[in-house]
């Protein structure tokens, strides 16, 4: 499991009864998580400086509890970087800090390349920008591509708290698999491709994403993107059931038979602070050259 340990700014303070207690900065929060299935607090003082909890209703969804004053929005920073938080409906937050190893790595991938080439990275379920940021302050250029024009919005905001608003980004609303459809026509390439796909969603204009159903196309579709020397391919996942080697094998049966290099497959996670305990937060799945 790769563990992202280099927040100054974020932490999980304990985990107990399928919620876990966070520290963003100044705020804190209980959000529930699915793979918290243990009854033990080990920090009980720590659950009385709420800032706010998300309760999941029976039948679906759920509400924000609001119970100490705090910001409709804030930033916090990891390392260079910064982004903008604020509670949302179905618990988010607008990051997911376990995804900072993944940054970590792009990071280092990138710099090490630029300096030969410019690097172009296309960024698939972009989400807030989490990775599009990273890749920005390496010194690639990005293709942010996402369904929801609030999710665009949101992005652009963590691009200019960062200072990176002058470096070259392209924001598209569109669904992900007509838009690789017509990069491909266009000849448009890719040095290095992310992806992170929501288990069930729909595109822009009500297109349906299944990810066990669709997954292995749209990666094998993105290596018709891909340039002649490309860095590498990220696959992130969120969805149940699914296991890390299942993104390797995806990768190993597209990506590898065309471009030669490495695969790594595993597990992220978080470490809470004081404590042995690690919160497993997804899988991922990496091809690097």
């Amino acid at each position: 499991m790769k563990i992202a340990n280099e927040w100054k700014e974020y932490k999980i303070l304990d985990m107990a009864e399928g919620q876990k207690l966070e520290k963003w900065g100044n705020v804190i929060l209980s959000r529930p998580d699915p793979q918290i299935i243990w009854k033990q607090k080990t920090f009980p003082n720590k659950w009385k400086e709420i800032n706010a909890t998300y309760h999941r209703s029976k039948t679906g969804g759920g509400s924000w509890e609001f119970k100490k004053k705090m910001p409709n929005q804030w930033q916090i920073h990891y390392k260079n970087l910064t982004f903008n938080i604020k509670p949302m409906g179905f618990k988010h937050t607008g990051l997911f800090p376990e995804q900072a190893v993944n940054w970590d790595w792009m990071i280092n991938k990138i710099k090490s390349e630029k300096k030969n080439r410019e690097i172009k990275v296309l960024n698939l379920f972009a989400y807030t920008g989490g990775a599009t940021v990273a890749c920005l302050s390496a010194g690639a250029s990005v293709c942010h591509v996402d369904s929801s024009k609030g999710m665009r919005s949101w992005a652009k905001e963590n691009v200019i708290s960062s200072g990176l608003e002058k470096r070259p980004v392209r924001y598209i609303i569109d669904d992900v698999v007509k838009f690789v459809n017509r990069e491909i026509r266009r000849g448009n390439k890719y040095d290095a491709i992310i992806m992170d796909p929501p288990s069930y969603g729909r595109g822009a204009k009500g297109e349906v994403w299944q990810f066990e159903n669709n997954i292995y196309d749209l990666v094998e579709l993105c290596t018709e993107v891909l340039s002649d020397k490309p860095i590498f391919f990220l696959i992130n996942s969120y969805t149940t059931g699914i296991s890390s080697t299942v993104l390797k094998n995806i990768l190993e049966l597209t990506v590898e038979r065309k471009y030669k290099g490495k695969i790594e497959a595993g597990e992220i996670g978080l470490p809470m602070e004081n404590s042995k305990l690690i919160l497993p937060c997804g899988i991922y799945g990496r091809w690097e050259r």
